[in-house]
C-alpha cells in the first residue's frame, strides 16, 4: 500500500497527548492522520495540532459535514488548515446525515446533493482569493473574499454513498470518500466515481481473535449507523436488504434488543475488519485490491489495547 491512514484523535487520550501516540505512528509508516466530526472533537482542530507536531504525514478530514457551517466560515477554516500544512492537507466534505445536521444542530437537512456541490463550487472559488459573486441555489453569499488566501487549493474530496453522489465526487472533486462498506462492496463503488480519482475508504478494525466479542461490540457500531435513512438506503443498493431488513423492522417497531439480535454475523464480519493482527491486514488489503487508494483505520478498540493495535496493525510493526 503506497498510503495507510489512521483516524484521529484516538478515543480515551485527551488532545495534548496524543503527539507522542501520532509521532509513533508516523515513525511506524502511518502516511496520513484523517479526523471526522460528529459529537467528538471538531474535524479541524486536531489536524492543526498534528501539522504542528509531525511534519511530513498528510492530513485530511473525513468528513466535515455542508451544512453546519456557512460557506465563509467554511473557506476560512479550510484556508487557515492549508496554511498551517501547506501541501498536506485534503479537504473531505459530505452531507452528513439528517441526525448530526437537524437533530444535533438544529439546521434543515434540505437538498443535501445540492448543498454539497455549491459548497465544493464555493470553495473551489473563494480558496483562490477570487471575490466570490457566484448565486448559488442552497445558500447566499455576496461579495466575500478570504482575507488570507491560502499557498493553495487543497484537493477536495467528497463523501459518498449512492451513485449520485459517487458521481459527483467523480465530477466535482479529486476523488470521493467511502465508509461503511465490505470489501467486495468496493468493486460496486469505485466505477461510480470514474477512473484517476482518490479513493479514500474509512474502514473500521478491531484486532481482536475472540470473533464473538467483536461482533456483540460491533453490532451496537452497526445499528447505530445503518438505522440512518442514508446509510439505510445505500445498504439497500449495495444488496444487502435481505439481511438487514429484519434489524430494520425491530427498530422501527421501538425493539432495540431484537433489532441488534437481527445482524447476522456475517454482516459485521464483511462490514467490520477483525481477527489476528495478520487476518486484519490481509482483509485491509482486499479493499485495496478491489480500488481504495487511501485506507485509514477506524480502530474500533473492543476488547484490545489502543495502542497495541496500532502498533500490530502498522505497515512497520517491528
Amino acid at each position: 500500500m503506497d498510503r495507510f491512514g489512521i483516524t484521529i484523535p484516538f478515543d480515551g487520550v485527551s488532545l495534548t497527548e496524543q503527539r507522542e501516540w501520532l509521532g509513533e505512528c508516523a515513525d511506524r509508516g502511518y502516511t496520513d492522520f484523517w479526523s471526522s466530526e460528529a459529537n467528538g472533537t471538531d474535524a479541524f482542530t486536531p489536524l492543526a495540532m498534528a501539522a504542528a507536531w509531525i511534519p511530513d504525514v498528510r492530513l485530511g478530514t473525513a468528513i466535515v459535514p455542508a451544512f453546519t457551517r456557512g460557506p465563509a466560515l467554511m473557506a476560512q477554516s479550510v484556508a487557515a488548515m492549508t496554511e498551517a500544512a501547506p501541501g498536506r492537507f485534503a479537504f473531505g466534505i459530505g452531507t452528513s446525515s439528517d441526525v448530526i445536521v437537524e437533530r444535533w444542530n438544529g439546521i434543515p437537512f434540505e437538498e443535501p446533493y445540492q448543498r454539497t456541490k455549491d459548497m465544493v463550487r464555493f470553495l473551489k472559488e473563494a480558496l483562490t482569493g477570487a471575490k466570490v459573486e457566484t448565486e448559488f441555489a442552497s445558500f447566499k453569499s455576496k461579495g466575500f473574499r478570504l482575507g488570507r488566501k491560502p499557498p493553495e487549493v487543497p484537493p477536495i474530496l467528497i463523501a459518498a454513498l449512492r451513485p449520485g453522489m459517487l458521481r459527483l465526487a467523480g465530477r466535482e472533486s479529486e476523488g470521493a470518500i467511502i465508509n461503511w462498506l465490505s470489501a467486495d462492496d468496493v468493486k460496486t463503488v469505485v466505477p461510480e466515481v470514474g477512473a484517476g480519482k482518490e479513493i479514500v475508504a474509512r474502514i473500521f478494525v478491531c484486532p481482536n481473535p475472540d470473533a464473538d466479542a467483536v461482533r456483540a461490540a460491533g453490532r451496537y457500531a452497526i445499528s447505530a449507523y445503518l438505522n440512518v435513512p442514508v446509510y439505510a438506503a445505500f445498504h439497500e443498493w449495495l444488496g444487502r436488504a435481505d439481511q438487514l431488513q429484519p434489524m430494520w423492522d425491530a427498530w422501527k417497531a421501538g425493539d432495540r434488543k431484537a433489532a441488534l439480535a437481527a445482524i447476522p454475523d456475517q454482516v459485521v464480519d464483511d462490514l467490520i475488519v477483525h481477527g489476528t493482527p495478520e487476518q486484519c491486514r490481509d482483509h485491509l488489503q482486499r479493499y485495496v485490491d478491489n480500488g481504495v487508494t487511501t485506507p485509514v483505520l477506524a480502530l474500533m478498540p473492543f476488547g484490545i489495547d489502543s495502542r497495541a493495535a496500532i502498533r500490530s496493525l502498522a505497515p512497520d510493526n517491528s
